[in-house]
């Protein structure tokens, strides 16, 4: 799996679940800022998804393909879910869900590390 794409990912969510902690502080909703970041992550995930199953099918490794491609498509799903979700909700807890979506995806990236290299 291609390691820098990963750590890019975890640091793009981290800022943008704080910027969405400071627009929840703020009691303010989302904004096109955040959901241009959001965008950003998305299309990097995809790249992740796409990178991450050609390097399953070449590799010799033990790896639970199974595991490792579900932890790649849920990925993908979590931040419109999320984002969604806070374009719905008009209260500050709309951008407390993108927060917690956003810190989601490190999660997730750091077990799909765990995954590949164990």
């Amino acid at each position: 799996m291609y390691e820098p794409l990963t750590w890019v990912l975890v640091a793009l969510s981290l800022a943008a679940m704080v910027f969405a902690v400071l627009l929840a502080a703020l009691d303010r909703r989302i904004n096109w800022p955040i959901l241009g970041v959001l965008g950003v992550i998305e299309v990097a995930l995809i790249a992740q998804l796409v990178v991450g199953v050609v390097q399953l099918a070449g590799t010799s490794r033990d790896v639970s393909g199974p595991f490792f491609v579900g932890y790649l498509i849920g990925s993908l799903l979590i931040l419109p879910v999320g984002a969604l979700w806070a374009l719905a909700e008009s209260s500050r807890w709309g951008a407390g869900a993108l927060a917690i979506a956003c810190l989601v995806i490190p999660i997730l990236e750091l077990r799909l590390h765990d995954i590949w290299v164990a």
